[in-house]
């Protein structure tokens, strides 16, 4: 059985954690909107991550979402609202503290997804060691259909997983990729029954924990060589995307449920 970890006193936490002996169970927790990613679930989510990558009785960290999917991606209200000092405010304290514990931190990390992993969703699946998928689940790299671009540290991720020139084919085309595809582009490494992927995951989990901390550390930190210029670069580029009229006639359409007419300002 599952040692519950402590929590946060808020009943509304939007990341839960779980152990299983050695292996932390990291959990999005909001399944009534598919897990969408907004500041608070991302801090929470730092927070939980921090904590298990600095405690040396936790050997790997399995990260999923409750409900039926992994995450939908970022929780898209309001953001059009946002002045052009507060959007690079708002990134350059956003996502890469988050980015840094899953890339660069010393516990091996595998991706649990079931359902949708899309925008944000995806790129917190490329950024995970270990990516375990059920055979309905469905990834998308929709930053383009609001006209921005990916963030989350997908510009260094992705490439890493599918090669530079396929990853700008996924961003540019914001096509949707099932499970099979995925699986064959080398976005993910395995794909089980629906419903199973938690409990595949638990188990590459228990193998890699089984792995030399140290020498596992070390790997992570050489292969995460890079990532502070592309984060830097999101940062320059995303807070200008996100003051366009392009941007704001993305978020109109995703509301109104219709294509998108874009200018190109």
């Amino acid at each position: 059985m599952s040692e519950q970890m402590s929590r946060l006193d808020d009943a509304e936490d939007l990341v839960v954690v779980e152990r299983d002996g050695v292996i932390g169970i990291v959990k999005l927790n909001s399944p009534a909107l598919r897990n969408a990613i907004n500041r608070k679930m991302r801090e929470e989510l730092t927070v939980r991550l921090r904590a298990l990558n600095e405690d040396p009785a936790c050997r790997a960290i399995v990260l999923t979402g409750t409900g039926k999917h992994f995450s939908a991606g970022a929780d898209l209200k309001g953001f059009n609202e946002d002045s052009i000092s507060h959007c690079r405010s708002r990134l350059r304290n956003g996502p890469g503290p988050l980015l840094r514990e899953m890339v660069t931190g010393p516990k091996p990390l595998i991706a649990a997804v079931e359902g949708y992993a899309y925008g944000a969703g995806m790129a917190l699946a490329a950024a995970c060691d270990y990516v375990v998928v059920s055979s309905d689940a469905r990834f998308c790299c929709a930053f383009t259909r609001v006209a921005l671009i990916p963030d989350l540290g997908l510009f260094f991720t992705l490439p890493q997983r599918v090669g530079a020139a396929r990853a700008k084919r996924l961003i540019l085309s914001a096509d949707e990729v099932d499970a099979a595809e995925a699986e064959k582009v080398g976005l993910v490494d395995r794909v089980v029954e629906p419903g199973t992927a938690l409990e595949a995951a638990r188990a590459i989990a228990k193998q890699f924990s089984e792995g030399p901390p140290l020498a596992t550390e070390f790997v992570k930190h050489a292969f995460s060589d890079g990532l502070e210029d592309y984060l830097r670069t999101e940062v320059d580029l995303q807070s200008v995307a996100m003051m366009s009229e392009d941007f704001r006639e993305g978020i109109r359409s995703f509301y109104e449920k219709r294509r998108p007419v874009f200018i190109g300002r």
